[in-house]
């Protein structure tokens, strides 16, 4: 029962967490370069001294923020039903 809420739950956030992230990102962006966007990786006016700080900052905040998320919506799952959801 546990993984199954946890599943659904981690469903539904991670969609929320997508939105979050990219905000995140966006204003960790803008605050670090002074620029409104990022430079975009296919962009060819662009050089890999640009891009890929941007792709690595972007990568972080993600990885970050869902790593977060999962474990709140596991420690949320255990408050509820009293058992890790990986563990059922």
């Amino acid at each position: 029962m546990g993984s199954m809420l946890y599943k659904l739950l981690s469903m539904a956030i991670g969609l929320l967490g997508g939105v979050v992230a990219g905000a995140v990102y966006k204003q960790l962006w803008k605050w670090i370069s002074g620029e409104e966007e990022a430079p975009d990786p296919t962009d060819p006016d662009h050089t890999w001294r640009e891009v890929f700080p941007a792709a690595v900052l972007r990568g972080a905040v993600v990885g970050g923020v869902r790593a977060a998320i999962e474990r709140g919506g596991a420690q949320g799952v255990r408050r509820l039903t009293g058992h890790w959801p990986t563990n059922d």
